[in-house]
């Protein structure tokens, strides 16, 4: 989503309504700065329970407003989704900036091995870790 209103007419062209905790929620996301736990939301969110902040981070993840980053350790962050279309991540694993890329051919392949298998595939997730340009920079720089 580009900015804090499209995420909010997203919501209404989706049939929900735009509640107080799901313009607040929608507020932090905006000014949080990269990916962000369910804690650190609701640390934002004085007097919005976890639950409630759960639930709407949920809410916005099935509508694409924001997605989840599975991260090498096994914890999960969540970002502001930059479309809201299917994509993957390239996650750096020296300092955790997350880019989003999308690609039709992966999606194709991963479909076509589905069908292959006689496996009805609901959804899918890639997560490629590895060392982002920023700090690979940063690594030729030092040596």
């Amino acid at each position: 989503m580009r900015n804090a209103t499209d995420a909010l007419a997203c919501l209404q062209e989706n049939g929900y309504r735009i509640t107080t905790t799901r313009q607040a929620v929608n507020d932090v996301l905006y000014r949080l700065k990269g990916p962000f736990t369910i804690e650190e939301l609701s640390d934002a969110l004085p007097g919005i329970g976890r639950a409630t902040a759960f639930r709407t981070v949920r809410l916005f993840q099935d509508l694409g407003i924001i997605c989840r980053v599975n991260l090498e350790d096994g914890s999960a962050r969540y970002q502001l989704a930059s479309t809201g279309e299917h994509h993957h991540h390239f996650i750096c694993t020296e300092c955790g900036v997350v880019t989003e890329f999308i690609d039709a051919h992966i999606d194709q392949a991963v479909n076509r091995q589905a069908q292959g298998a006689n496996f009805e595939l609901n959804a899918h997730t890639i997560d490629l870790y590895g060392i982002g340009s920023c700090c690979s920079k940063k690594c030729s720089t030092n040596s």
